[in-house]
Formats: C-alpha cells, structure tokens, sequence
C-alpha cells in the first residue's frame, strides 16, 4: 500500500517550489524557510499515515485491499492525530501568508503562485484526502466486522 504516485509528485512539486522560494534572498527566503519548518514534518506525516490508504482506490472498486488491517491501523492513527494535521495546516498557512506577503512585496510572483497552491493542496486534503481515507478505513473496518 503506497501513497499514490499522483499525490507523491504534487508534494514533490510543491517541495522544488518551495526550495526556489528558500533561495530566494532576503526576507522572502526567510520566510520560505519558515515555511519549511512546519511543512517538513507535516508531509512526513501524511505519507506516513494519512495517504496511504487512497492507494487502495481503483477506477473500477474491483481490487481487493491486501492488508486492510494495515490500512484500518493507519486510519486509525490519522483519526488520532487529525486535530495535530489540522493545526499543522493553521501554522503552515500563517507562515505562507508572510511569505506571500514577502514575495509580492519584493515583485517575486512566482512564489505568491506558489503560496497559493499550496494553502489550496491543504484545503484539498481537508475537503477531500483525509475524509477520503476516514471512509476507506471505516469501510474496511465494517467489513471485517460484517464478515466475522
């Protein structure tokens, strides 16, 4: 059970945008760095916890889940720690609002753009990922349960 390759890449992406704007001079790359003291572990996490279970998702809802225990333990550990992701995302959103700031200040659009993707990719995941990876662990568990 792996993350799918679609997430994995956006976070890559959000990540090389987010070292252009850590070289950036001044306090836009200041700010970036801040930005990066809360994403860092943040990204870890999901990975970790909070993604995997999508990548029992299939087009068709025909694959078979080999290790739902797997995947009921990692939600699990999301339902747990979704009060800490949550707050995670209120700090990395304050620090992309300086660095937001910071960057048109300084006329550097390309990491205003990037500030607003990435509090979008967490609205996204609040909206849709981590409900999504609730529900696939619940429904496995109440599988297990209804087949037992």
């Amino acid at each position: 059970m792996e993350v799918p390759s679609s997430l994995r890449k956006e976070h890559e992406e959000l990540l090389s945008m987010l070292e252009r704007a850590m070289a950036a001079p001044g306090e836009v790359g200041e700010a970036a760095r801040v930005v990066s003291e809360h994403l860092m572990p943040h990204f870890h996490r999901e990975e970790e916890f909070a993604l995997p279970q999508l990548g029992s998702l299939t087009l068709s809802g025909e694959r078979r889940v080999e290790h739902p225990e797997k995947v009921i333990e990692l939600t699990e550990r999301l339902r747990e720690e979704l009060p800490r992701m949550l707050e995670e995302h209120v700090q990395i959103a304050i620090a992309l609002e300086s660095l937001r700031a910071a960057a048109s200040r300084a006329g550097m659009e390309e990491h205003v753009i990037f500030a607003d993707k990435l509090l979008l990719h967490a609205q996204m995941e609040e909206e849709v990922l981590y409900p999504t990876s609730l529900l696939i662990g619940s429904y496995l568990k109440q599988s297990l349960v209804t087949r037992a």
